[in-house]
């Protein structure tokens, strides 16, 4: 009886191998049994053409005769590089490049100064999650990774690679159904989004993720919700045991924040 093929190499360990954070001999050895998995060999192939064309794209930014504001912000991107190489493999070159040099580095700016303290905690979280939204906001063909067809293996998986059991939201009652989820990256670690659309094509996107620890190890304060509006894109977003939530819209203020209760409710 012949014995059943191996199986696929994962994306994480594909990952690793093209970030190159695999011992020579276990790269060696992951390259050998891509000779026998076309798919991974695909992917990996895939994933090596986009990160040198976005090599490239970024080669050939003159950022000479740039806003002062556009400088400061590629500055900082460029010490997050990883963050966007991860965005490359989870989102596609598109959403990169967006996030790189367009929605990212304005949102960027723009969130940088002038914050109260009380919302300072979530500068960063909040601005990603803004930025999150509108890359995929317009994705027709792949807005998620993983579609509402497979709910239980999305819950799961996001569980796993954000350390913590996930609750999936329903909105159905409030006109909303689920799109799908993705994993993304973040300062902190793994991030996870939920897509939803009504039946006029309206989009709205649930961001979440752990939040750092202070020195101490103390966590983020747990908060009530705080609302911010940027581009036209409106947050509401909270802490709750340490996991930070952005519920992100252009439904007006009055109806996301009637969303994002619901969605509370049932975390």
């Amino acid at each position: 009886m012949t014995p059943p093929p191996p199986p696929s190499i994962d994306d994480e360990t594909l990952s690793r191998l093209l970030d190159g954070r695999w011992p020579a001999d276990e790269a060696d050895a992951l390259r050998h049994r891509l000779a026998s998995d076309p798919a991974a060999a695909e992917r990996l192939a895939r994933w090596t053409r986009q990160h040198e064309r976005l090599s490239r794209l970024h080669a050939e930014q003159d950022l000479g005769a740039a806003p002062a504001a556009m400088v400061r912000a590629a500055q900082a991107l460029a010490q997050r590089h990883h963050a966007v190489r991860r965005m490359s493999l989870l989102g596609g070159m598109a959403a990169s490049l967006t996030l790189a040099f367009g929605v990212g580095w304005i949102a960027h700016a723009q969130w940088s100064t002038n914050q109260a303290p009380s919302a300072r905690w979530a500068g960063g979280f909040v601005r990603d999650a803004v930025v999150a939204h509108a890359v995929y906001l317009p994705e027709v063909r792949h807005p998620v990774e993983v579609g509402a067809d497979q709910q239980a293996h999305l819950v799961q998986w996001l569980s796993r690679r954000l350390g913590r059991p996930l609750k999936l939201p329903h909105l159905g009652a409030q006109g909303f159904e689920l799109v799908g989820g993705r994993l993304l990256p973040g300062e902190d670690g793994a991030r996870a989004q939920f897509m939803y659309q009504d039946a006029s094509g309206t989009r709205l996107t649930l961001y979440l993720g752990a939040l750092r620890q202070d020195a101490a190890g103390a966590r983020t304060a747990e908060t009530a919700f705080q609302f911010t509006e940027r581009d036209g894109i409106a947050s509401f977003y909270w802490v709750d045991q340490g996991f930070g939530y952005a519920m992100n819209g252009t439904i007006g203020r009055a109806r996301l924040l009637q969303i994002a209760r619901a969605v509370h409710e049932q975390l």
